[in-house]
């Protein structure tokens, strides 16, 4: 199999040859192993991200059930997505300009398959959004990092699955999307404190 097709750039030797050969080894060990079972669950789970609904739905329940620190960790959360996602799509999916998986040429099961995305594939959007809105949501609430962490990550998992992006693609994906979450939130508690500490400023008064 001619895995040059599938690098981020064409190239001669070296690392960067023998990363893409081993990324595509395990995407087509991962397409050729049979999990009837799972298939349809992560076809599910991967089109729940779509569009960011899985995120917008998680947002709505902490804002109406968690009180201000719910609805705090909401914010965070999109907003964290909301940067993500626009760095990955509008900067590092151009830069890096690497084609999709060839689904019939992997035997990727039809039974998994979701529509094929017609942006480029590295890195994976729904992996860095997954992954920035559990890590913004973790800032405020810890108490539930560890299950949103791994919603987060069966999310980009699937996109694997589904045979969408590589695996390197959604590792991509997960670290944009957690270094990202950070400035984020620095950003949103930043507004935030500011517009405290102007609110509970006392008035100037006048001496008699």
């Amino acid at each position: 199999m001619d895995f040059a097709t599938m690098s981020l750039r064409p190239t001669r030797g070296g690392w960067r040859e023998e990363v893409d050969r081993l990324d595509a080894a395990v995407f087509s060990a991962v397409a050729a192993t049979q999990t009837p079972r799972l298939d349809g669950a992560l076809r599910r789970v991967s089109r729940a991200a779509d569009h960011w609904k899985l995120w917008i739905g998680t947002a709505a329940v902490l804002g109406v059930t968690g009180g201000p620190r719910g609805r705090r960790a909401a914010v965070n959360g999109l907003a964290s997505a909301a940067l993500s996602s626009a760095v990955v799509n509008l900067v590092l999916k151009p830069l890096a300009r690497r084609r999709r998986p060839d689904r019939p040429r992997y035997q990727v099961p039809i039974i998994r398959r979701v529509s094929m995305p017609r942006s480029t594939s590295f890195p994976s959007g729904h992996a860095a959004a997954a992954t920035a809105f559990a890590t913004g949501v973790a800032s405020t609430l810890p108490q539930i990092s560890i299950p949103l962490g791994a919603v987060a990550a069966l999310v980009a998992y699937s996109r694997v699955h589904t045979g969408v992006h590589y695996p390197a693609d959604v590792v991509a994906g997960s670290v944009a999307g957690t270094a990202l979450a950070q400035l984020a939130v620095g950003a949103v508690e930043g507004g935030r404190g500011h517009r405290l500490s102007r609110t509970s400023t006392p008035s100037p008064t006048v001496a008699s």
